[in-house]
């Protein structure tokens, strides 16, 4: 198989395209992203990061990409009122990799946060992308970052002022919608050209010095198509900051995503990472988080429940550089019928970062006999004034509790909901925003219930 050869021809044959329709600022990174692209080719299962997805063959489909940047005709404001109950929030959009402009939030951002696309700041700032554009997504170590950045031509740009705190949460809303029709084939002439779309993604967020920011990302798909979407993340925490990123996936079976986060800290920053995986296809994660100040903190959360055929593999590493910083991080899956779970998360502590204290725990049920996960918690120290551990756990759901909970007329099926909905209850609770965790104890019942993939569009507004 060599599904990068596709890919490698189309960057050769479209490369004027795509220069084009992009600002200088994004297209000068694009070429080296091709050579290291070229160079690595996606990474087969032997590579230990990739073991359990299969990357060449999620990457093999011919998709269709809007290079030209055909507009869609779609407004998201209309179709997806994602408010939270009790939660301010302003509310942006993205469809495919274009940030929506045509209608932002009425009410306004304090003076000094700026939330725009990403083009647009190439385009009227190009100094600011010079500084943080691909400075923390390496090209050279990771293929799909690599063709993110050769193919990406739009999305999220937010900076946050020194000193300023937001108040209102920021939420955006990826949304995944098929054009009527995509450049180089005559509409209705192949049926297929019409179902698949790969997007590609970009996310840039500068936090400067004591600023603070909450954030909430959902993704969403607009039509029962077939999606590919890459999405890269960086995010620059400078001292001081506190910056929450909530990351909250309600797509479908035939939706397929990789979205690779980079996050630096500064000294006595703190970072909280959730990740909510509701209802998807095929789904990859791959968390890079690094400590670089003295007394840093972070928090990586994670909560997975998958039937039918679902695929989720989160990837972590959290890179201890510094003295007395924190981490620490928890995983949660609940896997019913087919599904399959990955999760690997490595804790590395350099020689220089003593006084670190770190702990991660993986925990997972698995509901029938056919459900499959694969946990891999690793812990890398080089310093000897530490305190840090690790932990995973496989099982099912406790008998003796399902026999107590029955005794007391409660239905077996109900006293399984129970169990499970009690299980993730934990991840949770480590979201900051009380309206938000409110929300996703409702929503995390309804999907366990079997009641949300009934729902369409949004499911935070039902």
């Amino acid at each position: 198989m060599n599904s990068e050869a596709q890919y490698i021809d189309l960057y050769q044959q479209a490369r004027n395209i795509i220069f084009s329709h992009s600002p200088e600022a994004l297209n000068s990174l694009r070429d080296k992203a091709f050579e290291d692209f070229r160079r690595l080719g996606f990474p087969s299962r032997k590579v230990e990061e990739y073991r359990y997805t299969d990357m060449e063959a999620l990457f093999e489909p011919d998709y269709g990409i809007n290079l030209n940047r055909i507009d869609i005709p779609v407004n998201p404001y209309d179709v997806f009122r994602c408010d939270v109950p009790n939660l301010s929030t302003s509310l942006y959009f993205v469809v495919n990799d274009a940030f929506y402009d045509k209608a932002l939030p009425k009410a306004s951002l304090p003076e000094g946060v700026t939330v725009c696309s990403l083009s647009r700041i190439a385009e009227e700032q190009p100094e600011i992308l010079k500084r943080y554009y691909g400075q923390l997504a390496d090209t050279g170590a990771d293929a799909v970052t690599a063709l993110n950045t050769m193919l990406s031509q739009d999305g999220l740009f937010v900076h946050v002022g020194r000193n300023i705190k937001v108040e209102r949460t920021i939420q955006v809303i990826n949304i995944l919608k098929t054009p009527q029709w995509l450049p180089g084939k005559e509409h209705g002439d192949d049926e297929e050209w019409n179902k698949a779309l790969m997007a590609n993604r970009r996310v840039l967020i500068v936090m400067e010095e004591g600023a603070e920011a909450h954030f909430l990302f959902c993704d969403h798909a607009a039509d029962d198509r077939h999606f590919l979407t890459t999405q890269v993340t960086e995010a620059f925490v400078g001292e001081r900051a506190t910056l929450e990123l909530n990351c909250l996936e309600e797509t479908h079976s035939k939706n397929a995503r990789v979205s690779n986060v980079y996050i630096r800290q500064e000294a006595d920053s703190n970072v909280s990472h959730n990740v909510i995986t509701l209802h998807n296809g095929i789904t990859r994660n791959p968390l890079i988080l690094t400590l670089e100040g003295k007394g840093a903190q972070c928090s990586c959360n994670g909560c997975v429940i998958a039937d039918k055929a679902q695929h989720v593999d989160n990837n972590t590493l959290i890179d201890h550089r510094a003295t007395h910083c924190t981490s620490s991080e928890l995983y949660k899956y609940v896997l019913d019928e087919n599904a399959t779970g990955a999760f690997a998360g490595k804790v590395l502590v350099r020689p220089e970062a003593q006084k670190t204290v770190s702990e991660e725990r993986n925990q997972n049920l698995l509901i029938t006999r056919e459900a499959r996960m694969y946990t891999q918690p690793v812990l890398e120290i080089y310093a000897d004034d530490v305190k840090c551990s690790h932990g995973s756990t496989v099982g099912q759901l406790n008998d003796e509790a399902l026999f107590y909970m029955r005794q007391r007329g409660i239905s077996l099926k109900e006293a399984r909901l129970l169990l499970e909905f009690a299980f993730v209850n934990e991840v949770i609770d480590k979201i900051h925003l009380e309206p938000l965790r409110n929300r996703l104890h409702y929503l995390v019942e309804k999907r366990f219930r079997g009641e949300l993939n009934k729902c369409k569009g949004c499911m935070l507004c039902k």
